[in-house]
């Protein structure tokens, strides 16, 4: 059974920073491409970072030069760094696994990042 655990959401200032941890179980995480989505109210869910099994990375436009994705396999955790935080950045994140070897989505239940003052 897999599961993802997201942790690390909370409510930060503008311009502030917040690191997300997903902590995988039931999957074979060295061989898995690792996401981060996020889905803002009233709009769909979009990939905002993912980490592949041989660690390229690519990002959504918006959040290139501020946002950073890691993995870290011994731990079977994949992260999210999180700076210069805007409003617009407020929406659960959640994170995607997507083992090679079946190309099936795995999702955590998400955790709620709020940009506000």
């Amino acid at each position: 059974q897999v599961q993802l655990v997201e942790s690390g959401g909370g409510l930060v200032q503008p311009g502030g920073s917040l690191r997300l941890s997903c902590a995988a179980s039931g999957v074979a995480f060295s061989f898995a491409a690792m996401g981060w989505y996020r889905q803002a109210p009233g709009k769909e869910r979009e990939l905002v970072a993912r980490v592949t099994s041989s660690f390229s990375t690519n990002y959504e436009d918006s959040v290139k030069g501020r946002f950073t994705i890691s993995r870290d396999n011994a731990k079977n955790t994949v992260y999210l760094q999180m700076n210069s935080l805007k409003p617009e950045d407020t929406a659960v994140y959640y994170c995607n696994a997507r083992p090679n070897y079946n190309a099936v989505d795995y999702w955590g239940k998400g955790t709620l990042v709020t940009v506000s003052s």
